[in-house]
This record gives C-alpha cells, sequence and structure tokens, in this order.
C-alpha cells in the first residue's frame, strides 16, 4: 500500500475533520469518486486521525458478518482507528447531540495486554487479551448513511467510528476455557426495558478472535502495530438499530455480564 496522499484525499481528510467538528454532514454523492479504492480511503483514514491530534486507543472492526458484507458489497472486513476518549467505561451517560446519526451494536470488546503479532494463533490471542462486554455506537460524518454509505467512503470515515462502551474487563483466557469457546456467548439488547434484538458472537467472523487477528494482518500490511492497553471493538453481533434517547443495555451470557448506558436528548446546537 502505498502511503503517499494525494491532494484530493488530504481535502476529504480536512472535510470529514470539519464535519467531524461541526457535525454538519456531508453529502455522500459528492464524494463518491473522490476516494478511488480502499488503499485510497485508508489514507483519508490516517489524515483524518492526524488531524485529531489524539492518540490512538484502539480500534473499531465493521463488516464482520455475512449479513453486513453483503449489503456493502464486499466480501472482507475493514478497520477505523478510534481516538482514546472514544472508548467509555459503563456505565456512563452520552447526550444524543454528541453524535450526527447514531446506531447501537453489541460487540466484544478486547484489549491488547502486550503487543499483538501476526503470527499469534487464536489461542495465543486467547491468552493475551482482556475482554468485555460492549455497546458501540457507530456514527458517520455522511448525511443517510445508513446502509448505503458506499464502502470506501465508510473506510475513510474511520469506519463510521462514534464511541464504545465497554463494561468490566476480565482475563479472555479465564473467562473462556478455549479460544474456540469465545464464539458462544449470546447477547439481549435491551432499550427502556424491552428487547430490541437478540444475537450470538459466532455473527463475528465464525469467533470475534478471528476478527482480532485479521485487524492484526490488516494493520501489519500498513506497517501498524496493535500495542499494549489498544482496545477493539471486534464486531457486532446484530443487525444495529438506530440509537435513540433512553436506557440501553446488552446483557451477555458465558460470564461477561452486561454493559449499560444512557442516552440523554440532544441539546439544540446554534
Amino acid at each position: 500500500m502505498t502511503t503517499t496522499t494525494t491532494e484530493t484525499e488530504t481535502q476529504v481528510a480536512q472535510q470529514l475533520f470539519t464535519a467531524y467538528q461541526t457535525q454538519h454532514a456531508l453529502t455522500m454523492a459528492d464524494f463518491t469518486s473522490s476516494v478511488a479504492d480502499e488503499d485510497a480511503a485508508y489514507r483519508v483514514q490516517a489524515a483524518l486521525t492526524a488531524l485529531k491530534q489524539q492518540p490512538v486507543g484502539g480500534y473499531k472492526v465493521s463488516l464482520t458478518s455475512a449479513e453486513t458484507q453483503k449489503m456493502f458489497d464486499t466480501h472482507t472486513p475493514l478497520y477505523g482507528a478510534q481516538v482514546a476518549d472514544h472508548f467509555l467505561a459503563a456505565p456512563t451517560t452520552v447526550r444524543r447531540g454528541q453524535l450526527m446519526d447514531p446506531l447501537v451494536e453489541v460487540e466484544l470488546v478486547f484489549k491488547a495486554k502486550e503487543a499483538l503479532s501476526t503470527t499469534d494463533s487464536l489461542t495465543d490471542l486467547w491468552q493475551k487479551t482482556t475482554v468485555a462486554p460492549g455497546l458501540e455506537l457507530p456514527d458517520s460524518r455522511f448525511a443517510d448513511w445508513f446502509p448505503d454509505l458506499p464502502k470506501n467512503l465508510v473506510v475513510a470515515d474511520a469506519a463510521v467510528g462514534g464511541l464504545v462502551v465497554y463494561g468490566t474487563e476480565r482475563e479472555t483466557a479465564e473467562l473462556f476455557a478455549s479460544a474456540d469457546a469465545v464464539a458462544t456467548p449470546k447477547c439481549t439488547l435491551v432499550h427502556d426495558g424491552e428487547t430490541v434484538k437478540t444475537g450470538q458472537a459466532s455473527e463475528v467472523l465464525g469467533n470475534p478472535l478471528e476478527s482480532l487477528k485479521w485487524l492484526v494482518g490488516k494493520l501489519a500490511e500498513q506497517g501498524k502495530t496493535l500495542t499494549a492497553g489498544q482496545r477493539v471493538s471486534s464486531g457486532t453481533f446484530v443487525l444495529p438499530p438506530h440509537l435513540t434517547a433512553g436506557h440501553w443495555q446488552a446483557d451477555f451470557d458465558a460470564g461477561l455480564g452486561q454493559v449499560a448506558l444512557d442516552v440523554t436528548e440532544a441539546l439544540e446546537r446554534v
């Protein structure tokens, strides 16, 4: 992958950053020819991340189910770098106006205990991480983005990164008897006491550790490493609904517990 960003790519990154700061959404049709391919999209994302001038707290992996890959016309996942202050420990409260057009997903959130390598097997990753229940709030700088945003624009927009809320972190190898067992958890997503969705970890590339392994490999292709302390939101168990005000809770089995989030109404923007 070439790392030289073109003038057009630099301009797209700046427009995304301005939208990120002002919350004035971009029109996707204005950008569909600006990001030529996936490599260009990752260059735009890298430039956008640099503009944020904040440490990268980790990554989110998207398009990890057959259903979402079909929706975005792809056969592979993609990732987005997430700044550190966009990972929030539960329980927490988010103001709806902090985000533009968010969804809500249930995920496993891994944290690397040491730098991860492309030679790591699923068992190695099982031993080198902690795991927590998570609620991810994907969001985009493009108007009316879900589910029609072209894949390259998804990548450019930090994989439509919003916020990641994570619950209690436990040693993955203590919570699960084996790497294979990480595929077994089930989860129920609840909003204001009503069940919204149910799903299970095997929706995520068959096993969320496969998502983590894919990310480590993809980063390595780009000369990057997943380092100790960085977190990874590994992929959704469910097709995400839109985030609305109220109390959101994800209840996981397999000893993972729950993760909760309160969403308050947006304040009017002037």
